[in-house]
């Protein structure tokens, strides 16, 4: 029977013991150091027990929380029952009447104590009621993220890996108690055999009892904890699986997702290269560019709402109770949308034309660069209202789209006008040759306007189908008005809408240069007139003498 026992020893101890070369070098060294000081085998056997006993409490009590816990919940039941004895001590001394010095002193260190172990219990009243129960129950698990997006599968792969830290940090937990529960049970069976075979066995038993104690209170919990922990194992698995079987499912639909969009995307860009390349006209090329990137945009922004929001009735429904509060607090921005479908589909306003923007007493003159869905760009020119009024210019003006429903907004180039009328004005003295004067300003006027009244000529035959149009001359006009200090001299041509200060600088410069250089035409400016001793006015001219005049030339 002994060497069935040292052989079952020695199993045991290389099943539970011994873990790596070194631990099998020891044992084998301690067994060897046993083999030589006892001649017996019974004296062997029980100093193999012995070693093995060792080796099993250095490892019970080796960083093993459960140890720890089961001494401190000992402590707390030692610590109530202390504080019971003491309780009965001091209440059976408080019902003397009289005490002596002796007794005082001792009710006092009674009292003293009691406090002492009061306040240990309140360290330790975790303790009090299952302290076991925090290290079993495992940690909640959250709220599964919903993978409706791409991004949320980063979210779902990260909840994932969570899931399985909890998990595994759970399962090492359970195997703690496992491993404790079962080196328990093996030194259960050496104190047994410890007991049988050594005389002197006081110890062992105390020990034994002590054991069997901590196994009867560990076995229930380790049942418990296999039920828990099978139970969470399932619970988090189910939620594993079912992520996985939605990010597999978030995945072909952004994959499908996305090809269709790289598909359109490829066809866009290959659109605007063939745009870019073989249409000369800019004003075409800016229209179409905005229209194919408006169409993109759409097309994107769709795919994505029916690609990724699951009930679209729904956000229509939700857009039709929140209309009217939205409508109240983005008005402007509505109006703005609305003013730009006006005028895209009105086409009053156009990329490049020249325009004129009044807001209030503000004047601005420049041409539109862009039109979007909320506003206008206006790039200012140098023009006579900045030359006038603003002394500023090379600005980029935004026009909200909404101000062609309450301002004044002036096309200078509309439906392919590209000149307008300009005017210059100079007043010569009553006494100079008027008739003179006016035809220099209509010659040199007409010598400069010749080019831009053809293509106006053109352009307002083609504009007749669309507009009542009456007035047609397109010749310059001389209008001669009767000023306080002399006789006006207005003269109305058409120029480039676009560069109306050139022309005006030009034909200014040679009005002025033919007039001073005829004697009988003076420029007139506010003078006054004092006739001291005689009257130095010229005598009227008749009319029969003008005739005259006109005839002979």
């Amino acid at each position: 029977m002994i060497r069935g026992i040292l052989a079952f020893l020695f199993f045991t101890y290389a099943l539970f013991a011994i873990e790596s070369n070194s631990s099998r070098k020891s044992i084998k060294k301690d067994i060897n150091s046993t083999k030589t000081l006892f001649s017996s085998e019974k004296e062997n056997m029980i100093a193999l027990l012995l070693v093995r006993k060792d080796k099993l409490e250095e490892d019970i009590k080796k960083n093993n929380i459960w140890s720890k816990i089961y001494s401190n919940y000992n402590t707390f039941l030692k610590l109530q029952k202390d504080q019971e004895v003491l309780k009965a001590k001091i209440s059976i001394l408080s019902k003397k009447r009289r005490l002596t010095d002796k007794q005082r002193a001792t009710l006092d260190g009674y009292i003293e104590e009691e406090a002492t172990i009061k306040s240990k219990l309140h360290l330790l009243r975790e303790y009090e009621k299952n302290p076991f129960r925090k290290f079993i129950k495992p940690e909640p698990i959250e709220e599964e993220p919903l993978v409706t997006n791409p991004i949320a599968i980063i979210s779902a792969i990260s909840f994932q890996k969570k899931l399985r830290t909890q998990l595994e940090e759970y399962n090492e937990r359970y195997e703690s108690l496992q491993t404790i529960v079962n080196k328990f049970k093996e030194e259960k069976y050496i104190l047994k055999q410890l007991i049988q075979d050594v005389e002197k066995n006081d110890k062992y038993k105390e020990k034994l009892e002590d054991i069997e104690k901590r196994v009867k209170i560990y076995t229930p919990i380790l049942e418990i904890f296999k039920t828990t922990q099978s139970v969470y194992s399932k619970e988090i698995d189910e939620i594993k699986l079912k992520l996985k079987k939605n990010i597999k499912k978030e995945m072909q639909k952004s994959a499908t997702v996305g090809i269709i969009i790289l598909f359109f995307l490829l066809f866009f860009l290959l659109g605007k290269y063939l745009v870019r390349r073989y249409m000369e006209d800019n004003e075409r090329y800016y229209t179409i560019n905005k229209i194919m990137n408006l169409t993109f945009i759409t097309f994107f922004v769709m795919t994505l709402l029916f690609g990724y929001i699951e009930n679209v009735s729904y956000l229509v429904t939700v857009l039709g109770f929140a209309s009217a509060g939205i409508a109240i607090a983005m008005k402007d921005w509505f109006m703005s949308i609305i003013g730009w479908f006006v005028i895209v589909i009105g086409g009053s306003v156009h990329v490049g034309d020249r325009v004129k923007f009044v807001r209030g007493k503000v004047e601005y003159v420049g041409d539109i660069v862009d039109i979007s869905m909320l506003r206008m760009t206006m790039h200012e020119d140098v023009t006579l209202t900045t030359y006038l009024e603003n002394r500023r210019s090379g600005r980029m003006i935004f026009i909200p789209n909404n101000f062609i429903f309450t301002d004044m907004i002036a096309n200078y180039s509309h439906a392919g006008l590209k000149t307008v009328w300009d005017g210059i004005d100079f007043v010569v003295t009553f006494d100079s040759d008027i008739h003179k004067a006016a035809s220099i300003a209509k010659e040199v006027t007409k010598k400069y306007s010749k080019g831009y009244t053809d293509i106006t000529r053109k352009q307002l035959n083609k504009l007749r189908s669309s507009y009542s149009i009456r007035n047609t001359n397109v010749e310059p006009r001389i209008l001669t008005l009767i000023e306080p200090h002399g006789m006006k001299i207005s003269s109305w041509y058409l120029t480039n809408a676009y560069a109306t200060m050139t022309l005006r600088s030009t034909i200014s410069l040679e009005i002025i240069e033919r007039i001073q250089a005829e004697e009988n035409v003076s420029l007139a400016f506010p003078t006054q007139s004092i006739y001291m001793d005689k009257d130095v006015r010229k005598p009227p001219v008749s009319l029969d003498d003008t005739v005259l005049q006109e005839s002979d030339n």
